[in-house]
């Protein structure tokens, strides 16, 4: 009995520690297009297959194109945001290569709360 009830212990805690990681702030500041983050500001083609650690990164595969709303900055500026199709979400710079620049001039922003949380259909999911 005492076995079940440290392994349930264990993945308790497991599960706990993963709703954390999947819920921090990636970096407090981003550079966008404009103060809102809603203009594109590139197009960019994947250079290799990505596969995200959970449902705020966007996946995708060689060749996909991917339209960018923001980078982030400062703290971690290998990450940008953006979307493909329907789907939406962060992915390393290094996955992609320009295609095409939408914008001459960046602006740097604080990013929010809701930057950092999975979007999954019509609701928004807090892990």
């Amino acid at each position: 009995m005492t076995r079940i009830l440290n392994k349930r212990v264990l993945l308790l805690v497991a599960s706990f520690l993963m709703s954390l990681q999947s819920t921090k702030v990636l970096s407090e500041w981003k550079k966008c297009g404009d103060q809102e983050c809603e203009m594109a500001m590139s197009r960019v083609q994947a250079t290799t297959d990505y596969l995200g650690p959970d449902c705020r990164y966007l996946n995708f595969k060689t060749g996909e194109e991917i339209i960018v709303y923001s980078k982030l900055s400062r703290k971690n500026e290998n990450l940008w945001t953006g979307s493909k199709g329907k789907d939406f979400g962060y992915f390393p710079k290094d996955a992609v290569k320009v295609e095409e620049v939408f914008i001459s001039e960046e602006v740097e922003v604080l990013t929010k709360e809701t930057d950092f949380l999975c979007l999954h259909g019509d609701k928004y999911t807090f892990e």
